[in-house]
């Protein structure tokens, strides 16, 4: 009984490893939008099609929400670490996928599909487009491809 009770606490749990994982790297992808992009370059904020306070208003709001994914990501992974449940190859899988899901998102669906803003305004904003929406989908597919190496190898690789 005790043996089964140890084997049960420790058995890993992938998908929720993958989940946390996910869950932090789309946080940080949008903490590096909202700093990089929002706050020190100045190139746009959340949403732009209205006066500069809501604009402000906006990205306030983002903010407050990566960082409650932050923290919530944080605490579940402590929690699979606590429990000796982490398996750290399908967290760091989850990591690329959350990185490259949010920037891919935010490239098409708050540019494109919603036009919430734009890269920058003023110039060509093809170039910036393509490279965001690249680099969204390269990580992406690094995310994947570590995913599927991950559950290949099990649980407990490293």
């Amino acid at each position: 009984m005790d043996e089964q009770r140890t084997h049960a606490r420790r058995a890993t749990e992938p998908r929720r490893s993958l989940a946390v994982g996910a869950v932090i790297g789309a946080a940080v992808m949008a903490a590096i939008d909202e700093i990089v992009f929002h706050q020190i370059l100045h190139w746009h904020h959340f949403y732009d099609r209205s006066s500069d306070g809501v604009a402000l208003l906006s990205d306030g709001l983002l903010h407050t929400a990566e960082l409650l994914a932050l923290v919530a990501g944080f605490v579940l992974f402590a929690d699979l670490r606590r429990r000796d449940a982490l398996s750290p190859a399908h967290a760091r899988a989850g990591l690329l996928l959350g990185l490259g899901a949010f920037q891919l998102f935010d490239g098409i669906v708050d540019h494109k599909l919603l036009r919430l803003h734009q890269i920058r305004y003023g110039v060509d904003v093809t170039p910036y487009d393509w490279a965001w929406n690249l680099a969204g989908l390269a990580l992406l597919l690094v995310g994947a491809a570590l995913s599927v190496r991950a559950a290949r190898r099990g649980p407990r690789t490293p």
